[in-house]
């Protein structure tokens, strides 16, 4: 074979080698495209999750701190109550009935229990009764 045949063979081995390269590159590069197509409809996805948490989160610490605020405003409006029970138990001291009532309510008497056996009005049966109830854990 002369140089020229040679020469022509290799130069056709290297542009089927380029031809070849060519094809390869371009799937690698269709294939990278594919890739990021995918990756960022998973990060849009993701970022609608973050949206949606970050809503119901805000959602949440809006409902807890009304829930606090309404604790708040619960305890200053109970935290007088004692003393003002004492109050009443002090107007009238021959009367043990406040006492004995707070007594009937640490052994678990109802507000009708309480109105029949001490000669509470309702209302001041349902109080002693909210003031001395077992606390729950």
């Amino acid at each position: 074979m002369s140089e020229f045949a040679l020469l022509a063979l290799g130069l056709a081995f290297v542009t089927l080698l380029c031809v070849a390269l060519g094809i390869v590159c371009n799937g690698l590069y269709r294939s990278q495209q594919r890739l990021l197509a995918e990756q960022a409809r998973r990060d849009a996805a993701r970022d609608g999750r973050i949206r949606e948490l970050s809503k119901r989160l805000d959602a949440y610490l809006t409902g807890s701190i009304r829930m606090g605020e309404e604790l708040h405003e619960l305890r200053r409006i109970v935290a007088p109550l004692p003393d003002k029970l004492s109050q009443i138990e002090q107007r009238d001291p021959d009367s043990l009935s406040f006492t004995q009532a707070a007594r009937l309510v640490g052994m678990g008497a109802s507000v009708e229990d309480l109105t029949q056996s001490c000669g509470l009005s309702k209302a001041e049966a349902e109080l002693i009764s909210r003031l001395h109830q077992p606390k729950k854990p």
